[in-house]
């Protein structure tokens, strides 16, 4: 080959090489839904300062106001993480892959809460709530809709004529104060949002009673677009695994109420993965 035509093919593979070279500098999109903490905007770009510092590169935080939002998201390859719930992770892993788990009381696992307005000591238990209005969180969430649907079926009930009335609500804190204002008689959320607000806002907590523990299912996980590369994916999963190793990372955990963050196993998601089957009728 003549030294000209070395050039060319030279030059020629330079440029096919630049669009790639840009790509891997563009930011990192992480998806998240509402936050429990009042400060939301505040801590995430704490985080998000943070995260850039340990990976070497910019991060930005999307926000979606549903489950659904961020699922859309990331199937179309418009994210490349995201902080779900069980039931999206076990039903769209097409493409959804497990990046990490945080772990909360020493344990990756949670329980959804069947709470109802602290004044009322009739009900105690979900069949006491039939023909009542009822707040869900998100249709996406394990502990704020599917769950519930799950343990009717078990109870021989239809889920769609159980109750009087049922609305969402979108975040698990609003199912919490809908309850607390008794704009529903009952609602079912997250555990672990519960016992977090009962620590930060006990004003909010008290005003709604837990009358029923759901078993313990895996903690909703971080997951990655099927399509980022390993060496990305290695990389995130060991700074969110690291959090809790510095000082910096474990101050924002502090504020999350967590402990930090295992790799996990598909395995701790099987418990939902069988109510989605369930419910879903497959």
């Amino acid at each position: 080959m003549d030294r000209a035509r070395r050039r060319w093919c030279s030059a020629f593979a330079v440029a096919l090489a630049a669009p790639r070279i840009a790509l891997a500098r563009e930011p990192l999109r992480i998806g998240v839904t509402a936050v429990i903490l009042d400060d939301q905007v505040s801590f995430l770009e704490e985080w998000r300062q943070y995260l850039g510092r340990k990976l070497g590169r910019e991060v930005r935080f999307v926000q979606r106001g549903s489950y659904r939002g961020i699922n859309d998201l990331l199937r179309d390859g418009k994210i490349d993480f995201a902080w779900v719930c069980g039931a999206p992770y076990v039903r769209h892993a097409a493409f959804m892959k497990l990046l990490a788990v945080p772990v909360y009381q020493g344990r990756p696992l949670y329980r959804s809460y069947l709470i109802v307005p602290s004044d009322d000591g009739a009900t105690r238990s979900l069949l006491d709530l039939r023909g009542r209005v009822f707040a869900y969180s998100d249709p996406e969430s394990n502990s704020g809709y599917l769950y519930v649907q799950s343990a009717l079926l078990a109870l021989h009930e239809r889920p769609k004529a159980f109750f009087g009335r049922t609305f969402f609500t979108w975040t698990h804190r609003n199912v919490v104060e809908a309850v607390r204002s008794r704009l529903a008689h009952g609602g079912t959320v997250d555990g672990y949002v519960w016992d977090t607000l009962a620590k930060l806002h006990p004003e909010i907590a008290r005003g709604t009673r837990v009358v029923a523990q759901s078993p313990d299912f895996g903690f909703p996980p971080f997951v990655a677009h099927r399509d980022v590369p390993a060496a990305e994916f290695e990389t995130m999963r060991a700074v969110l695994v690291g959090m809790a190793e510095d000082a910096a990372g474990a101050r924002l955990l502090a504020r999350l109420n967590l402990d930090g963050f295992i790799p996990g196993e598909p395995a701790l998601f099987a418990g939902i993965a069988r109510m989605a089957r369930e419910v879903d009728g497959g």
